[in-house]
């Protein structure tokens, strides 16, 4: 269902969502790509509003797993609030797919003439405010001699260009393994699922989302990726949950 930003006006709380979480916990997870909100005076960016229940307005499944995965753990986590069409917080602000015109072959003629100027708005307003709750999030935590692990949820699609995807999950990184090896290794280790190495995506991503909050600020850090037709319903969500829950609570990270 497509969601909508309600109130324009109501500062910046339009941006993010926060999940509370005790002071003192290992772990902030975070989603990027939780909503496929609009503000109403971006209508549907010229798009039938078939496409904004698609993938390329949001990472399907992921928003749900977060929240009770949150829950789960007793962790914090913080999600966004907008379409990752108006704005993909999971991109370097100089990123030139930051505002994409074309998604999957989708014309998204609502940003056709987003200039420069339409760009630093939509940061300010949306993708700015998200990165500053994760920020205060993390300072929280340090603040309480707390060195968080930050655990980013994102979701893929089963099918793509290239044809079917195997793997049930995957992790994602890059420079930093402290948490994504042990991560991936013990992912790894479940026998009735397939987990990729930054697969379907690189993990290296100027600027994204674990590089401003994990590598730049010398957190550990990993995203891990969800088929989504592994998210279609609640007792699979159930099922990831108690998956990642055991394995990042029994998880060594140095």
């Amino acid at each position: 269902m497509l969601q909508r930003v309600s109130d324009s006006t109501s500062g910046h709380a339009e941006s993010f969502e926060i999940v509370e979480g005790p002071v003192t916990s290992r772990y902030i997870l975070v989603c990027d790509h939780a909503s496929n909100a609009i503000p109403p005076e971006y209508g549907d960016l010229g798009l039938d509003p078939v496409q904004l229940e698609r993938h390329i307005a949001y990472d399907i499944g992921a928003a749900a797993l977060t929240r009770r995965l949150a829950n789960e753990m007793a962790a914090p986590a913080v999600l966004s609030r907008f379409s990752r069409l108006l704005i993909d917080p999971n991109r370097g602000d100089d990123d030139p797919t930051l505002v994409m015109k074309i998604s999957d072959g989708a014309i998204v003629a609502g940003n056709a003439k987003a200039d420069d100027a339409e760009v630093a708005r939509r940061i300010a307003r949306f993708s700015a405010p998200y990165h500053a709750a994760i920020d205060r999030m993390i300072d929280r935590s340090l603040a309480a001699g707390v060195s968080p692990i930050l655990f980013s949820i994102h979701s893929f699609t089963p099918l793509f260009h290239d044809g079917p995807r195997p793997w049930h999950c995957s992790v994602l990184w890059e420079k930093d393994g402290r948490f994504a090896l042990p991560l991936l290794e013990a992912l790894r280790a479940e026998p009735d699922i397939v987990t990729g190495e930054n697969e379907p995506y690189a993990g290296a991503l100027k600027g994204d989302s674990m590089t401003r909050h994990g590598f730049d600020r010398g957190l550990p850090h990993a995203i891990a990726e969800v088929r989504q037709d592994l998210l279609d319903d609640e007792s699979e969500i159930s099922a990831w949950v108690t998956r990642f829950s055991r394995i990042l609570t029994g998880l060594t990270v140095k």
